[in-house]
């Protein structure tokens, strides 16, 4: 009994040593899988960067039009939150130069826009 107890302690340190010796058969896989990982990551990056480009481009070229077709029509554009508390200011019976001074417009933009709305049908 004495030797089969011997004989399994030598066994166990034997092939702990040997552990040490033994090639280690995942370290291939994760070193490729860091490898794909580092990779995803900089492609990743790169992708960002050509999007943020791309988004800056077509922010400029938005902008860029939008200056162009003020600029050719020779009017601002103005919106239609603006348009609609012109109308309500103008169905309470304040006067063009009250509304103008309140929405920062002028008397003639209070007027078109009045005109508008008169124009689509609703009454003053």
């Amino acid at each position: 009994m004495g030797y089969i107890i011997t004989s399994l302690i030598v066994l166990a340190v034997l092939l702990f040593v040997l552990s040490f010796f033994l090639k280690d058969p995942y370290k291939e896989l994760r070193e490729e899988i860091d490898q794909l990982t580092i990779q995803q990551i900089q492609d990743l990056y790169q992708i960002k960067k050509k999007l943020k480009v791309l988004e800056e481009e077509l922010l400029v070229s938005d902008t860029t039009l939008e200056k162009q077709s003020s600029f050719h029509t020779g009017k601002k554009q103005i919106h239609e939150i603006i348009k609609n508390q012109v109308w309500s200011l103008a169905q309470q019976g304040m006067d063009i130069n009250q509304i103008a001074k309140q929405s920062s417009l002028t008397n003639q933009e209070v007027q078109e826009i009045i005109n508008e709305f008169v124009d689509k049908g609703q009454i003053v």
